[in-house]
């Protein structure tokens, strides 16, 4: 054979060799570098991350800079969050350093002013509390704002309003009951009953997260309840829920008053979609109670749903009213902040991690509608219709914005 014919034998062979696959190489992650600073809010006893929530992402790859004593209101100790990796400072203003911060509470003015250009903020947004400058004062830094609040998850809910409803649900009915008892200057009753005696009656204003889990609370006590809402779905949902028949209704107020006139405990667990909770509950209402009955307004912190309800904090937390016993503390969840950092930490680490994951708010807010829903402002453009009409600031559609980038 030929030096020719060998060279187009080996030629052919190999041809049919395997060869390498040519694979796209990955983006690498991105390293993100969060702060955390102490909350500065009246009441507020709660932190956005635990120790084992620093210690997933740090051990990822990302920084995280906390503030001396953040955790300390919580139940969690500064060596705690130094050994799970974070960097702990005294002073608030390195936390404003950070990319970005991560908060429970919205800033205050003060801390707007220690923020830097261009930062991502994820905190709530409880826009009834704001200052009428806190959004020119964010947009000013062009601030990417996001608000925990109105996250949605895969289900379409609000998985951070969900976890905080089911506290304060199940706390509210514990409230109840401590000031039900002698101790707490109530009828003496003891919330639910046992056989031979009547069982406490708790009537449920509001069919949402808050008033499922008070409805679930109760029951377990062994209370008879009866739960209000102008939306049929959540009634049926909640009935569905709890796999057993209750007593449910639309509100209607001559309805609402006879349930209330009998009440041994009402709880206002209603939840407005934006502005101020409605009023559900008339004054004239609260007046036919029974002496000795306990109103708990879980909506306190969206303005309450009863007439009669007026601020309270966890230091003076009640007040009488026509011989009924207010509890009107907003932020209930502030009272147990070591379950309620928890269940915000769980939360928030995954979607952190996909953060760090897809390389960047930017491309979060590119891929993931949930997040996006929590965006109201993008690098100081306000993109909320709602805000722009209670503010009179302009405003643009966020998903014009990104397709822009």
């Amino acid at each position: 054979m030929s030096e020719d014919s060998i060279q187009k034998s080996l030629s052919k062979q190999a041809s049919y060799m395997p060869k390498e696959q040519l694979l796209e190489v990955a983006k690498k992650d991105k390293h993100l570098f969060i702060g955390i600073p102490t909350e500065i809010s009246f009441q507020e006893n709660r932190v956005a991350l635990t120790p084992e929530g620093v210690s997933v992402l740090v051990n990822n790859g990302h920084d995280i800079r906390i503030e001396r004593g953040a955790g300390l209101a919580a139940g969690f100790e500064d060596h705690q969050y130094s050994d799970a990796g974070a960097e702990i400072v005294d002073d608030p203003e390195l936390i404003y350093q950070a990319q970005i911060v991560l908060k429970v509470e919205p800033p205050s003015l003060e801390e707007i002013a220690m923020m830097s250009e261009r930062q991502i903020l994820i905190s709530a947004l409880q826009l009834t509390i704001q200052p009428e400058d806190f959004l020119k004062k964010l947009i000013g830094k062009r601030i990417t704002a996001v608000a925990w609040d109105y996250l949605r998850g895969s289900d379409g809910g609000y998985p951070l309003v969900t976890a905080m409803g089911e506290i304060a649900g199940n706390t509210a009915v514990l409230i109840a009951a401590e000031y039900l008892s002698k101790l707490g200057n109530g009828k003496s009753a003891m919330l639910g009953g046992i056989p031979g005696v009547k069982p406490s009656k708790v009537v449920i204003i509001g069919a949402g997260s808050v008033g499922e889990y008070s409805t679930r609370a109760a029951l377990g006590l062994g209370a008879t309840v009866e739960v209000f809402d102008n939306d049929i779905h959540k009634l049926r949902r909640l009935q569905n829920n709890i796999g057993q028949r209750l007593h449910t209704s639309i509100i209607q107020e001559s309805s609402l008053m006879r349930a209330l006139k009998d009440a041994d405990v009402a709880i206002g667990a209603v939840r407005a979609p934006h502005g101020r909770t409605p009023c559900m509950v008339s004054e004239e209402m609260v007046m036919n109670m029974r002496k000795g009955a306990i109103v708990i307004d879980v909506s306190i912190d969206q303005g309450g749903c009863f007439e009669t309800s007026e601020i309270t904090n966890h230091e003076h937390p009640v007040f009488d009213k026509h011989g009924v016993i207010h509890y009107c503390v907003p932020n209930i969840n502030s009272r147990v902040p070591f379950t309620a950092s928890y269940a915000l930490s769980n939360i928030f680490v995954p979607i952190l991690l996909e953060m760090g994951r897809v390389a960047g708010v930017d491309e979060l807010v590119k891929s993931h509608n949930g997040f996006r829903n929590g965006v109201y402002l993008y690098r100081g453009i306000l993109t909320n219709e709602f805000l722009g009409s209670a503010y009179g600031i302009p405003y643009k559609d966020l998903d014009l914005l990104i397709s822009a980038i």
